[in-house]
Order: structure tokens, then sequence, then C-alpha cells
């Protein structure tokens, strides 16, 4: 069950407090309702109990507060608003890509879109789907990973009457089977067709926390209620009188002398009742206006003053009770398994392949024409750069893809749909820098291969020699491309844009390459023998198996103005994504 207690947000300027001390319980095995107007609190009120927005206050999944629970989705599943996801993936890739981070197997996926009703559209891509579709997939990914709990703002909003139908049908099973539903909804008819409990809010308090039952008697509709020591005959007089005029009346009979009449005003209800000499004790409107419902006393005669009505004070009220203990913004979880999930976030969506195709037919193209002009060593030839470039295609395409991995987090954030952003998480990272490096290494053997067959194609085996020097040109290469696609990834996740991410990596041959050479190349009191020298009198010692080459050509590498340069930049960006990382957490 859930139990919210005294919620209260922060107050901003002189604003009061889009929620205030608001406490109700949603007991499991039920549909609970949090009905209001628009603007009534509701959003923030569900917000304020998931942790995601700073106030005071408590709430209790079955007994523990969600900054307790270890995985946090598997207990609570979320819906808020649209869901976020890229519009080239699939359904299923998507749920599948949601399995791997919430650490379910991906069988999973299958299972869910069956529930939901989406077998038929899997492959569809989430940029085709209706709103109804759309609805069904928000809910397929807060059921996937089988919370007991489901917590939904505006679950049917935009719906038709059909699928609001099956949507709230699949609600009443998850509470059927033991599970708590909560939603929001300012519709007071879909909470008394749907809830088994309203909590009513009104500008940010709470009004009413009523039975389904006793929600829809007083409060759904506009009526007139009568007290009167012969209620059953005027009841009977006013269904009589309606029948005749053909009249849409409802009259329900209360318990005691109380009647309830829908479809009429007091001056009919009042003139019938004079005519027919039936004493009445009250007659009133009751507006169902989602206000709090009146408190009627007994009967006054006439000339009784009505007494002022009395709310039931708890003992100890008029002493100061404590505050509500405030609420921190919890971290956002990172994926439970971030290698599985960063695999088929990059696979699932045409972008990549697509980048890399154009790498190799971009490269391929300038290759021929560099070795049409002659004048090009062949290094330069297999990959395809020239010498006015800043950068080979492959390198490029690496940084591009680097910076897709943060990029397409930030624009689609299926990863913390409810927060909008993506969790700086080490794990993450990790994942992502591994996934990027393995990209970067097949896309940098691939554009040599491809190089050296279509070079071999058109132009015989002249230019398609081994060098002699292979493995330090190997080194670098691979390094150059690598270094690239990480360079990628770390600026796009601390400027959180795939354009920045792009413009880092330019931005190294561009301004880091000239400083990193003037600072080398300027007047200094001691002449120095290279840091390739250097690392040599260190490092290279009689290593067996032949290590001392490896190691040779990693230092050629460090030593080379680009390697250096690129180097200093992912240090210098790394740093940057430790230190927002370790900033974030601290606040």
């Amino acid at each position: 069950m859930i139990q919210a207690i005294g919620l209260t947000s922060n107050t901003r300027k002189e604003l009061p407090s889009a929620v205030d001390d608001v406490s109700f319980e949603a007991p499991a095995g039920h549909v609970t309702a949090l009905l209001g107007a628009p603007g009534a609190g509701k959003s923030t009120t569900l917000r304020l109990m998931l942790e995601l927005q700073q106030g005071r206050g408590v709430t209790y999944f079955r007994g523990r507060p969600l900054h307790r629970i270890s995985h946090p989705s598997r207990e609570v599943g979320v819906l808020l608003g649209e869901v976020p996801g890229h519009p080239a993936r699939t359904v299923r890739g998507q749920l599948r890509m949601l399995c791997a981070a919430a650490g379910v197997p991906a069988g999973r996926a299958d299972d869910v879109l069956e529930v939901v009703g989406l077998v038929s559209l899997r492959d569809e891509r989430l940029g085709t789907l209706s709103r109804g579709m759309d609805r069904r997939l928000g809910l397929a990914c807060a059921l996937l990973p089988d919370p007991h709990t489901l917590v939904l703002d505006g679950v049917a909003d935009g719906l038709s009457v059909r699928e609001s139908r099956w949507l709230h049908g699949v609600l009443r099973a998850h509470a059927g089977a033991g599970g708590t539903v909560l939603f929001a909804t300012d519709d007071p008819k879909e909470a008394a067709r749907t809830a088994d409990r309203v909590v009513t809010l009104e500008k940010g308090r709470l009004v009413a926390d009523q039975e389904v039952a006793d929600f829809s008697r007083t409060r759904l509709r506009p009526r007139v209620a009568v007290r009167s020591p012969h209620a059953t005959r005027l009841g009977a007089l006013l269904t009589k009188e309606a029948r005749a005029g053909r009249h849409s009346v409802e009259v329900v009979q209360e318990d005691g002398n109380r009647l309830s009449v829908y479809g009429s005003t007091c001056a009919d209800v009042g003139e019938a009742a004079y005519r027919h000499g039936i004493l009445v004790h009250q007659l009133a409107d009751e507006v169902g206006d989602m206000g709090p419902a009146p408190v009627r006393g007994p009967a006054k005669g006439p000339g009784e003053a009505e007494a002022p009505a009395r709310t039931a004070e708890a003992p100890g009220a008029h002493e100061l009770s404590p505050l509500p203990p405030p609420i921190a913004v919890r971290p956002g979880a990172g994926p439970l398994r971030p290698l599985r999930y960063e695999l088929r976030r990059a696979a699932g969506v045409a972008t990549g392949w697509l980048t890399a195709v154009a790498v190799l037919v971009a490269s391929a193209l300038i290759s021929v024409l560099l070795a049409r002009t002659g004048h090009t060593p062949q290094p330069r030839l297999l990959a395809a750069w020239p010498r006015d470039f800043p950068l080979p295609p492959a390198a490029l395409g690496a940084g591009l893809l680097g910076a897709f991995a943060f990029g397409d987090e930030f624009r689609h954030p299926a990863l913390a749909a409810d927060r909008g952003t993506v969790p700086r998480r080490l794990g993450l990272l990790a994942a992502k820098i591994v996934v990027a490096a393995v990209t970067a290494l097949t896309l940098a053997l691939a554009v040599v291969g491809v190089n050296a067959g279509l070079l071999h194609i058109v132009y015989g085996r002249e230019l398609t020699g081994v060098p002699p020097d292979w493995i330090s040109l190997s080194a670098s290469w691979i390094g150059l491309v690598t270094g690239c696609a990480w360079a990628g990834v770390l600026a796009a996740g601390i400027f959180r844009s795939t354009t920045a991410g792009l413009a880092a990596v330019l931005a190294v041959p561009i301004l880091v390459v000239p400083v990193v050479q003037k600072v080398l190349e300027g007047p200094s009191v001691r002449t120095a023998a290279g840091l390739s020298t250097r690392l040599r009198e260190l490092v290279l010692v009689q290593w067996p198996f032949g290590g001392e080459h490896y190691l040779a050509a990693a230092a050629g590498v460090v030593a080379q103005p680009v390697g250096g340069a690129l180097m200093l930049s992912l240090t210098a960006l790394l740093c940057a994504y430790l230190l927002t990382t370790l900033r974030s957490r601290v606040r």
C-alpha cells in the first residue's frame, strides 16, 4: 500500500505552496484516483511521492520510502506524461533496451507486449504510434519490471472511450492481483468509473477522501437535498410528476428521512411539496463542485439559529506538531546491466549503421582520388586522410558515433523518463566508453580494409604493400579513431548535446594541436631529447614476445602532436565529467 504523510511543496517567491499538507492512503488490491481540476496539485503530489521534487513529507511504499528501496523500478512502476524514446526505434527494441536497464530478462518484453495488446505492432517505429498506442506502450514500460505499485499521471488523457475502458481494465486486473494502483485525473466520471477510492485535491489541499460509492452519491452530480418526515410520500409524488411531464428526474431514498433529487431544482421540489401539503425540514442545492461535502446537522426548528460547523480535533491539536521531514530529490538510477543496455541502445536505431556506411563510402572515394593525384604517402591513402583535412572521415565518424551515445540519451531520455534527463553513473559511462572503443576499432579496421581492397582493384599491388613500420602506424591509427570516439562520448555527456560532442572532436586538431605544438617548440633553457626518447629510456627494456615493439609504437603515438593533444583533451573531458558527477551527488 501507499501511505503519503504531510506532503508539502516548497514555496517559490511569494506564491503559495502548490501542495500543502496532503496525507492519504492507497490500499493494496484497490485502484485509487487522485482527482482535481487542472492546477490542483496532482502532478506535484505525485512528484513529491516519487522524490522527484524538493519539499516536505514522507511516502511509504509497503512500509519503506523510495530512497530506501534498492531497486525502485521493481517496486513502483511510473508513467508521468509522454513516453520518451527515439522515434526510429521499434516498440520491441525499446522494451528490450529497458529490460537491460531494469535487470530483467529480455523475454519479459514479449510478455508485456501481449498484456498491453501490442504484439501486432512490436515492429512499428515509436514515431508512428497513435495516442492510444503510445499510452499502451507507456503502461508496458511501467509494467516491465513487474512492480507491485503503479503510479500514473493522466494515463487516459486523449484516449477514446474504448481505449479508456481497456486501460482501466488493465489497472483493475493489476489491483485484483494484489497490486496497488494510484492514478491522477481531472475527470470525475473517470474516477467514479474506475477507482475504488477517490482522493480529491483543490488548490493544493486535500478536501475529500471517499469510497467511490460515497463519491458518486454525494459529489459527482448536482442534486437537491431534501429532509422531510414524509420523505417516501414526497419521493413518490416527485417521480409521478416527472413521468407525467416527461422530465428526466431521479429520486434516491437516502438513510432516514432524506431524499436526493437529481435533475430538478429547489423551486420545483418546494412547489410540489407545498401543493400536496408535505412538511419539509431541509431543502438545499448540493452541486458537485469538487469541494468538500457540506456538513449537515439535525433539522432546525423555526427561529433556531444554525450552529457553526465544528471539525473534530485530534488530541494535542493546539500544540505545534513537528514539521514533516524534508524531501531530497532522489538521484536517478543507472541501468542494472549497462553494457547490455548500451549495446541495445546503439544497435536499435539505423543512425549508427548509416553513419558507418557513409564513412566507408567517403573514405573509399577520397582514397581513390588521392591515389590518382599522386604524391600522397601510403598510410594517408589507406586512412583516406588528405593533408588539408584536420581529421580523416573515419575519425570524424567515430567521434559522431561517440557523441550519439549521450546525445540521443539527453534528447530521448528513456532511461529516466520521469526526470527528463540521464543519470550520471560511472557504470553507464564505462559501458559507453567500451562500446565506443569497439565501434571505433571496427570502423578503423573496416576503412583500411575497404580502401586497401579498392586500391588493389583499381591500381594493383603497388599501393597495398605492408609498410615496415606497420605496428606503430596501426597503433597511431587505432589510437586516433578511438580517441576521437571517446572525446565525442565525454563531451556529449558534459554538454548534453550531440553537436557539442562533434565540436569537441573537431576542436582537437583545429585548436588544441596548434597550442601543443607552440608549447613544445617554444624557447627553453635546456633542449629536450623528445618525449618519445624519454619514454624509450624508461620503459624499453627486454620484454618477452617482443613487447618492446608494441611499447615503442605506443610511445610514438603519444609523441605525435595529434596524439598528445588528443590525450590532453580526453583527460580534461574525463575530469570535467567526473567533477560534474560528484557535484550532482553532493547536491
